[in-house]
């Protein structure tokens, strides 16, 4: 699993606790969300190109540090990515969006693609894939199969929590992918939901049922 990431840091896994706890209310889980969202963007950003630039300080000119190349893209699968969208902006707050809407079909179990829009230029450009559950990984894995058709620089797929099912899925199907997650939990019981996990993380972000 060389391309797993777990970010371990103490902050990330103390809010992912208080997370799973199931009396956390909508508005705290989508609080924690949000803060942990941006305490991971740091990692999933650490190895992005940067250039060199002439600056005036108030004082002298220098040369210093910016970020390379087309502006990132994060892209949402919805609807739950949107709830880690807002913690990635407010560290990368130029970045582009882009959704995909993805529904498991009941009777083949395929993910059905209902929506995509993505910023231009594709090609030229960096991709983070957001979702909070990578669980039995079909998704995920027709989403990034999806974006590969625009060929991007690279894409990287970020999740709070996943499993070793979900894990092997896009292992055998993108293993150019790296996966940037908070916990790798235990299994995946007989409708999908991953355990010990935190229940379904839409409904919970968005207090629906």
């Amino acid at each position: 699993m060389s391309n797993v990431h777990l970010i371990d840091h103490p902050l990330v896994q103390h809010k992912l606790t208080l997370m799973r706890r199931k009396d956390a209310s909508t508005n705290t889980f989508r609080r924690l969300l949000n803060e942990l969202s941006s305490l991971m963007a740091y990692e999933v950003t650490r190895d992005m190109a940067m250039q060199e630039i002439e600056i005036e300080t108030p004082l002298e000119t220098m040369r210093s540090n910016v970020i390379d190349g087309k502006k990132l893209v994060f892209v949402s699968i919805l609807r739950a990515g949107n709830g880690i969208l807002e913690g990635m902006l407010n560290i990368v707050p130029g970045a582009r969006v882009g959704h995909v809407g993805l529904y498991r079909d009941p009777k083949t179990l395929v993910a059905v693609e209902y929506y995509f829009k993505m910023p231009q230029d594709m090609h030229e450009r960096d991709i983070i894939v957001v979702d909070p559950m990578l669980a039995t990984g079909n998704s995920a894995s027709a989403a990034v199969e999806r974006l590969k058709e625009l060929n991007p620089k690279s894409i990287k797929f970020v999740c709070l929590l996943t499993c070793p099912e979900g894990i092997a899925t896009m292992q055998k199907e993108h293993p150019d992918v790296p996966i940037y997650t908070a916990a790798i939990d235990r299994q995946l019981n007989e409708h999908g939901y991953i355990l010990p996990g935190l229940g379904d993380a839409g409904d919970r972000i968005f207090g629906t049922k």
